[in-house]
């Protein structure tokens, strides 16, 4: 078990726990250090806190970390485009309809699930065992390009760069109605609904700051292909911003209208880069949208 003691400063003092530890060089995300709070693993002055803690200068931190649980995901053999592998991570282009990592009513067929097999256990475990070597996410009905890293290093070498908004990531949308202006940005905070927990929605309340730029393409009769373009990675960011600005994505069944045989979101994540946590070398790869994706461009433009 690896143990962090730690002294919180004063000038951090109204900050929550979670916040400020995941901006300290220890190798723990936001995420992670929440789980080890619910777990008990976290103790401020001796005493076990809530997720929400703000502890008061001059507080002793004790955070342990428990030795990684041994992974049960079964390995599965499923074909995976990978555009990118070296032996720190690779690159895989997701296709529409798979889910990245094992939850409730998805144990397999996951994307993880596949890792686990083309790498033979050899993926980074910072995020646990259930999102081994997972640095990013992208929905189940959204395609495209995703970052996996191999070891721990290479993991914080990227988390820290989505950290500080320095990834590039450009997706193509096809939009419900007509834009007014062929560019614009979204500056709207994404925080969780109040009422159905599986949603986010655009609030002040609990939320963080997210930026969405986007590009009308092509204007259609009653839909626009768009490129967009995030400085932040909220969940859901690209969805919950069009929908609140009247267009939502065509297809989408969770914040605009299910549309019979799109099966979801019509969103693809075409464009990614970074610099290479080991060699620092930029990187940058793209994958054109899939044949679905294109048919309806094609069906589109007939109807223009």
């Amino acid at each position: 078990m690896t143990r962090h003691e730690l002294t919180f400063p004063p000038e951090a003092e109204g900050e929550r726990l979670d916040k400020w530890t995941a901006s300290l060089d220890i190798g723990l995300t936001r995420c992670a250090v929440q789980g080890l709070i619910a777990a008990g693993h976290v103790l401020v002055d001796g005493k076990p806190v809530p997720k929400n803690c703000r502890p008061k200068a001059g507080a002793a931190i004790l955070i342990e970390v428990p030795p990684p649980e041994e992974i049960e995901i079964i390995p599965q053999d499923i074909p995976l485009d990978i555009v990118y592998e070296d032996d720190d991570l690779l690159v895989v282009n997701k296709p529409k309809g798979m889910v990245v990592h094992p939850a409730a009513g998805n144990y397999d067929e996951t994307l993880v699930n596949a890792l686990m097999f083309h790498c033979k256990g050899s993926l980074s475990g910072i995020n646990g065992v259930i999102r081994p070597g997972i640095v990013h996410r992208i929905d189940k009905n959204t395609s495209g390009l995703l970052i996996v890293a191999k070891n721990d290093a290479a993991h914080q070498g990227l988390a820290a760069q989505i950290k500080a908004h320095s990834f590039t990531r450009e997706y193509e949308a096809i939009a419900v109605g007509h834009f007014r202006d062929t560019t614009g940005t979204i500056d709207a905070p994404i925080g969780r609904h109040p009422v159905d927990r599986k949603r986010m929605c655009v609030t002040d309340r609990n939320s963080k700051p997210a930026v969405t730029h986007y590009e009308v393409l092509r204007q259609f009769a009653n839909t626009a292909h768009l490129s967009l373009r995030l400085e932040t990675g909220r969940t859901h960011q690209i969805r919950v911003h069009l929908a609140h600005i009247g267009h939502p994505i065509y297809g989408d069944d969770v914040y605009g209208k299910a549309v019979k045989g799109t099966q979801g979101q019509c969103l693809h994540a075409r464009r990614i880069g970074f610099v290479h946590p080991t060699t620092g070398e930029y990187l940058e790869f793209v994958r054109e949208a899939p044949p679905y994706f294109q048919k309806l461009l094609e069906q589109m433009e007939k109807h223009a």
